[in-house]
């Protein structure tokens, strides 16, 4: 199923109407689809870099509008919605202890959710099923996904081809490395 989601996905990326495709595809990725946009984004950039940051423009706020969704999903549907798309990706059973410890870190969650590989939906249906505040929900959105995309944009554009191996393999992995390094050096002013 996941291999012809990302067939179905990168053919979007040819079609002429790819800005829309690329604009639902990160919508609902945000919520419930489990492809990520940055599949379609890095076609559509290699194909049109004078576009990069127009892309990453698209991408961002149509994310950021999908997480809105899972939040809505979280803070009303948690029973008949949020509960079997948490079960799909493996994470309802451990959703007492993580709106624990999502209350306490809050915006912090938001930010590394957006940036690495860890699923930016369950985090989105977290905060509005544990209510956490909508603007700070949003502030951090924009500023996680439009890091993420925009990153991804700058290095395609700047690149090119060559760095899209690069790209598709790491560039999750080395998100998640720079929230470790900015949270280890938050903990490490704080408690020494």
């Amino acid at each position: 199923m996941i291999r012809r989601l990302y067939d179905w996905t990168m053919g979007l990326a040819g079609h002429p109407r790819a800005m829309w495709a690329l604009a639902a595809v990160a919508f609902v990725e945000s919520s419930i689809f489990p492809i990520p946009p940055d599949i379609l984004m890095i076609p559509m950039i290699l194909a049109m870099p004078w576009r990069a940051f127009h892309i990453a423009a698209v991408a961002t706020v149509a994310s950021v509008l999908g997480g809105l969704l899972g939040y809505v999903i979280g803070y009303g549907f948690m029973e008949a919605i949020g509960t079997p798309i948490l079960e799909f990706y493996g994470k309802a059973n451990k959703f007492d202890d993580l709106a624990a410890r999502f209350n306490e870190m809050g915006g912090w969650a938001v930010l590394v959710a957006g940036v690495t590989p860890f699923p930016y939906k369950v985090i989105t249906i977290f905060s509005g099923a544990t209510q956490l505040s909508l603007p700070l929900f949003i502030g951090v959105s924009v500023l996680a996904r439009a890091l993420r995309f925009f990153v991804l944009a700058a290095l395609l554009w700047k690149f090119g081809a060559p760095i899209r191996t690069f790209i598709e393999r790491w560039l999750g992995w080395l998100f998640t490395a720079f929230v470790v390094l900015l949270l280890g050096g938050f903990y490490l002013l704080r408690y020494l």
